[in-house]
């Protein structure tokens, strides 16, 4: 099966919809064959501001309604106390919010961008996926993370490109209990580190610890600034430290 007659068979459909490369590339192929699509955008305190821009950026060039969710994700106390599957309760929190909206403006076909990359059984937030009765087109359709790439390249998609993101909660050690201030203190660091040129990167938040993790092409442009980025982010944490070992995919 490929995405047009997948599609075909689910001409109108919601998809829960992140700016990513996965979502964007799945909305991009919606558009073309669904008869009715809506993109549904969950914005709470563990997405950063320009993911959100990305999403509409996305969805406009795309020509494609894009409906915003706010979610107080922090009132769950199974997400606030970080347990090991954290993911489960809050991918169930995210796309039950989806749902509830999609299926009161008439969507029955739930979709996400999940791929054939992605090893569900090592995810907690697929087990939602299933109970919530999403489908992931792009998974079922064999598509890997490289092939999506490339197809959203060829397509003209500015996502193509884009580092896989992971939400602002993973940036906190499992058990850690999470606050809106302490993810608030991590989107500022990591768009100031954006502002200075660093991509695909990451800042671990451990206490009053912040641990850089950067790619090995990367580690030049942070010694040059090293005593800048220094004294900025000492406004925020009391010791900065960087990883020496290969920034990891999440």
């Amino acid at each position: 099966m490929n995405l047009r007659e997948f599609f075909a068979k689910y001409p109108k459909t919601a998809i829960a919809f992140s700016g990513g490369v996965d979502s964007s590339y799945l909305l991009y192929e919606a558009k073309k064959h669904c008869k009715e699509v809506c993109a549904y955008y969950v914005k709470s305190a563990f997405q950063p501001q320009f993911e959100l821009n990305d999403a509409l950026h996305i969805s406009s060039e795309l020509g494609v309604q894009m409906k915003v969710i706010p979610l107080d994700i922090l009132v769950d106390e199974n997400i606030v106390t970080n347990p090991w599957n954290r993911c489960y309760y809050c991918k169930k929190q995210i796309l039950s919010a989806i749902k509830r909206q999609a299926q009161t403006d008439g969507y029955t076909v739930l979709l996400d961008g999940t791929n054939a990359s992605d090893a569900i059984d090592d995810r907690p937030g697929s087990k939602a996926l299933e109970e919530l009765a999403f489908l992931s087109p792009l998974r079922l359709c064999g598509l890997t993370k490289q092939e999506i790439r490339l197809l959203s390249k060829e397509a003209g998609l500015f996502t193509w490109n884009k580092p896989a993101y992971a939400c602002l909660a993973t940036r906190i050690p499992t058990g850690q209990p999470i606050s809106e201030p302490m993810l608030k203190r991590i989107e500022i660091v990591e768009g100031y580190l954006s502002s200075r040129g660093f991509s695909d990167f990451r800042v671990r938040s451990m206490g009053q610890t912040a641990k850089i993790e950067l790619k090995e092409q990367q580690l030049q442009l942070l010694m040059e600034n090293r005593k800048e980025i220094l004294a900025e982010l000492k406004k925020y944490y009391k010791l900065v430290c960087l990883d020496l070992e290969t920034r990891n995919e999440n």
